[in-house]
């Protein structure tokens, strides 16, 4: 039996902000643009995972039952430099320990973001595994 996370489910308060800011930042693309249950639904994926938007404002304003979303990129220095440049407010600088680093960041709606790098030559163990490409 094979088991993975799907996707990440997240309600919008303005859906095609949400598409843009994870397509502009993140290189998402949108995969389908239906209508289920009554609302928009659009699934997005972005690199090997996906988001899947619900046309419909949080019940809550941020984070509700999801903590964060955590995004790897292998340029997290670059990444940071290009959002700050478009308006994108980090609470702290590139923070971590060897081998990884991260940086939080909001997203439309509150969704809190961790984005980070890992370079797998300076881990070791179950972690060397977690961050593998």
């Amino acid at each position: 039996m094979k088991v993975r996370v799907h996707h990440v489910h997240l309600f919008a308060s303005d859906l095609d902000a949400s598409i843009e800011f994870y397509r502009r930042w993140f290189g998402g693309e949108v995969l389908a643009d239906e209508n289920f249950a009554g609302a928009r639904n659009v699934m997005m994926q972005i690199g090997d995972g996906r988001i899947n938007f619900y046309d419909q404002a949080p019940r809550d304003h941020g984070r509700n039952a999801i903590h964060h979303i955590g995004i790897q990129t292998d340029d997290l220095p670059g990444l940071v430099a290009e959002m700050t440049a478009g308006g994108i407010e980090f609470r702290k600088p590139i923070t971590g320990s060897p081998g990884v680093g991260y940086v939080m960041a909001e997203a439309p709606d509150g969704v809190l973001l961790e984005l980070f790098q890992a370079d797998g030559d300076k881990l070791t163990g179950g972690a060397k595994e977690w961050f593998a490409w």
